[in-house]
């Protein structure tokens, strides 16, 4: 079975340089499945409900909660693909 993480670092890099900005429920997710992907279930104090996009992005990581590390890669990496991006390449 191949590594998976040096391919998801490589889709994380490869989203930097989309042609078009994904809309913001895409990047919540992208945000939430790198979060999910390189530090696990969401941890850490919750954004004060007047940080409004700090609130929101801890809510889409949380959202994934017990979804393990592998899967969270591979989901990103398809989303990431989905974009246009082309990690590992």
């Amino acid at each position: 079975m191949t590594e998976i993480k040096p391919l998801f670092e490589q889709a994380a890099a490869a989203v930097k340089d989309l042609q078009e900005r994904p809309d913001n429920d895409v990047l919540l997710r992208l945000y939430a499945l790198y979060k999910q992907g390189s530090e696990g279930d969401a941890h850490g104090p919750r954004p004060g409900i007047f940080d409004f996009v700090a609130a929101a992005k801890f809510e889409a990581w949380e959202a994934l909660q017990g979804l393990p590390r592998e899967q969270a890669q591979q989901q990103y990496i398809d989303l990431a693909r989905s974009l246009g991006a082309d990690p590992g390449h």
